[in-house]
């Protein structure tokens, strides 16, 4: 480092959270950018947060690019600008949760694309981390120069764990701000607790903070000091709000209440500022973190609050263990408000033992002052650029066509719109206009719903205008649901009058797969209460239909949902019967030159061998995976054109074994199938084959079909109905809509997947234009 205030770096950018968002990481990304820039006032520094709404954040001039989530192309932009704006280097603050795809994978695409070093602090290192977490980490690893960390025992777990050597990784302690060391009576007038022992315990509440056994414990501490005043700072964490609003909070009111400590305990339902907080921090006698998670590797309450000079009694998390050494605090164990209460009153009975403590707490503070700590940051920050210098990296990160994600066209959901009123989804259209007369049918309510939860997890701003629309759905599935038989209804006219008691057995099937998608996805907890009911009423009486299509659609709703509830043994049994049963079909039918279920195929062929590769893959049983496997191989083969597009087996009657295959008319349900067992077939078994075919049916909607005639239709959003010999339908129904709309949502998740765990696609890339 040349000088203290001009280090060798100009420009220095922070990616995390920011406030005003609020969060931890946004706290501290905050505080990190303006200790850099009051340390080093000659040196340039601005952050890149990232949103988790639509509407983002009125954030600071500090902030100077903005990335969404879970929109994987907001990321790729974010390095296109800080390439393109000549920054020196990337400080990211990474945490899994905080960005979107698989274990927060999305910030790999930005980093793969970076020219300049990158220093990365980690906020939560895991021990036990799952292959997702794993596989991130190490590409983390290996995409930064430095990692920066906050505990030794962080430091530790890097190098056992991930096998990260010793000399990439710095510990650098979490920052605090430098406040002086007072006696607690100088600021509890502001709180009307003069005269009070104030117990504190702040940050943003959620059901892990374990404030309840602080209330559990007040009733014996009360019993001995009634001067007590226990504050409770902080609002609920917005995303626990926006899951389940202030549950957290009442319940914790609702306990004071019954444990007769109303007058003892204050709630301060707000988002403090730093000034604000540094007066609330003061003002504690005694500091309590009673949180539930032993495998917290980081806590800036806890180090602000210790830097302050406070006594401190916690529950012994990992970064507690390391900060309150050295009779810097007290540790009590989990759930235990016995020990808590006995924690406290020690500490009050015994001022000097208190006392020796707060001061021991606030000479270890020093060393983490955010001035000292923005230091080891330039000093990290000056390691990796050196060492960058001494082994340069490609200047710019050129792939190759075939390594490029596909172009795929942006989602549009106007036709959707259109064709759902307050009932669902309407299923046919006059071209763009819907037909009220054809009314309604739970088949393409299913479909919907499916479209739904698949956006939801792709994210970005396509969810605008569409948020409420799968509650819309699943009401139509559920007042399609006849009790008295115990199936689905399928159609409903317009006036909203039933057409039959039960609908057909396809149906029942398909409502099953999208109730499955939307327990096995969603993490909106309503709809998934309303699908967990219906799906428990409903999977009992697929095993009575007879119909292979329903067989396979409804395995494939029992394996998402098994997803999220492997250990339910109905689901199981059902998964089990229903794949041996189209295995039975396939022995009898199965031919060297007909390796199939059916002496014919008829429509949404692909879904058969779909559930059978879902299944095979997960029970594990590999004849059933081989039997999906073949059966696959050969629909693929046999809808394929000597020119190589896709050719789907048409809907004008059947194409039976010997007999002369149907060319017309070819419909979109026929190439979204095909896909979705594409992309399955790519996920069990890796083969990059897969993702070719999958993309050859895609194109079928573009025009690449055997009229040159593109189905999917730009300016609306929705999908012609079918391919004639000579045409294409005009029409633009809800079953075809879906298709392109399924299709679409499916293949982006799958590039999401692929680019953010591989490094992008290894594939050719097609041009997506209709012909």
């Amino acid at each position: 480092m040349e000088t203290e205030h001009k280090p060798a770096l100009g420009r220095v950018a922070v990616i995390g959270n920011y406030l005003p968002r609020r969060c931890g990481i946004a706290t501290f990304t905050s505080d990190l950018c303006e200790a850099l820039a009051a340390q080093y006032p000659d040196a340039s520094c601005f952050a890149v947060p990232v949103n988790d709404r639509e509407e983002g954040y009125d954030y600071p001039p500090r902030v100077r690019f903005e990335m969404a989530e879970r929109d994987l192309e907001s990321y790729r932009r974010a390095a296109d600008f800080l390439n393109i704006t000549n920054v020196d280097l990337v400080c990211l603050q990474h945490e899994f949760g905080i960005f979107g795809g698989p274990a927060g994978s999305h910030i790999l695409a930005l980093l793969r694309e970076l020219r300049m070093p990158v220093v990365t602090t980690l906020h939560t290192v895991l021990r036990d981390p799952d292959a997702q977490q794993r596989k991130v980490m190490k590409e983390l690893s290996e995409l930064s120069d430095r990692l920066v960390v906050m505990s030794e025992r962080g430091r530790s777990f890097l190098r056992e764990t991930y096998a990260i050597p010793a000399v990439k990784i710095d510990l650098i302690p979490h920052g605090i701000p430098d406040v002086a060391f007072v006696d607690p009576n100088f600021y509890k007038d502001r709180f009307g607790a003069e005269g009070k022992l104030v117990l504190l315990t702040f940050g943003l509440l959620s059901p892990n903070k374990g404030i309840e056994n602080v209330i559990e414990a007040l009733p014996e501490i009360l019993s001995r000091h009634p001067q007590i005043l226990y504050m409770v700072l902080g609002a609920t964490h917005p995303h626990v709000l926006r899951g389940e609003g202030e549950a957290y909070r009442l319940m914790l009111q609702r306990l004071v209440r019954e444990r007769g400590v109303q007058q003892n305990v204050v709630f301060h339902n707000r988002f403090v500022s730093l000034e604000e907080l540094v007066e609330f921090i003061g003002a504690a006698d005694i500091y309590l973190t009673p949180y539930l998670n032993r495998e917290q590797i980081t806590s800036g309450t806890l180090a602000y609050t210790l830097g302050a000079g406070k006594a401190v009694i916690s529950t012994r998390y990992w970064y507690a263990e390391e900060l309150l050494a050295d009779a810097r605090g007290l540790l009590v164990p989990f759930h235990d408000p016995q020990a808590i209460a006995a924690s406290v009153l020690r500490l009050l009975d015994d001022e000097a033992e208190r006392h020796a403590m707060r001061k021991r707490a606030y000479l270890f503070g020093r060393e983490m002052t955010w001035p000292n700590v923005a230091r080891l940051y330039m000093e990290s920050f000056l390691r990796a650029r050196s060492e960058r210098i001494r082994a340069p990296r490609p200047a710019v990160n050129v792939r190759a066509l075939n390594k490029q994600p596909a172009d795929l066209p942006p989602l549009r959901f106007d036709h959707l719109r259109r064709l759902t009123d307050a009932t669902g989804i309407l299923q046919h259209a006059l071209f763009s206009v819907p037909r009220f007369s054809d009314g309604y049918c739970t088949d393409d309510n299913a479909r919907a719903l499916i479209a739904m939860v698949l956006l939801e997890e792709v994210g970005g701003g396509e969810l605008d205008g569409v948020r409420g629309l799968a509650s819309t759905y699943l009401a139509f599935l559920w007042y399609a649901f006849n009790a008295e038989t115990s199936r689905f209804r399928n159609f409903l006219s317009y006036q909203r009058q039933w057409l039959e008691d039960v609908g057909s057995e396809d149906s029942h099937g398909r409502a099953l797969w999208a109730l499955g998608t939307v327990l096995g996805r969603s993490a909106k907890r309503g709809l998934c209460g309303t699908a967990s009911r219906l799906f428990e009423l409903a999977l009992p009486a697929i095993l009575k239909t007879t119909s292979p299509r329903a067989w396979a659609f409804a395995l494939l709703g029992i394996h998402e949902y098994l997803k999220r509830f492997t250990g339910d043994r109905a689901a199981q049994g059902a998964r089990d019967e229903l794949a041996q049963r189209l295995l039975n079909l396939y022995q009898i039918h199965a031919t060297a030159d007909w390796p199939w279920f059916e002496r014919s195929l008829s429509y949404c062929n692909a879904a058969l061998p779909h559930a059978m590769l879902t299944a095979g893959a997960t029970m594990p049983d590999k004849v059933i995976l081989e039997t999906g496997l073949n059966s696959l191989r050969w629909l693929a083969d046999i809808q394929r054109a000597k020119p190589g597009h896709f050719t789907p087996i048409g809907s004008n009657g059947v194409y039976s074994r010997g007999g002369e295959r149907t060319r017309f008319d070819q419909q979109p349900i026929e190439a979204q199938a095909t896909i979705a067992a594409s992309l399955e077939a790519c996920r069990v078994t890796g083969e990059e084959r897969w993702h070719k075919e999958a993309e050859r049916a895609y194109d079928w909607f573009l025009g690449r079909n055997d009229l040159h005639l593109p189905l999917y239709d730009p300016s609306t959003g929705g999908c012609r109905d079918g391919l004639h010999p000579d045409r294409v339908n005009q029409n633009q129904g809800a079953e075809s809509t879906l298709s392109f709309l399924l299709s679409l949502l499916e293949l982006r998740l799958s590039e999401q997947a692929l680019d953010s765990t591989n490094g992008g696609s290894h594939r050719e890339a097609i041009a997506r234009s209709p012909v």
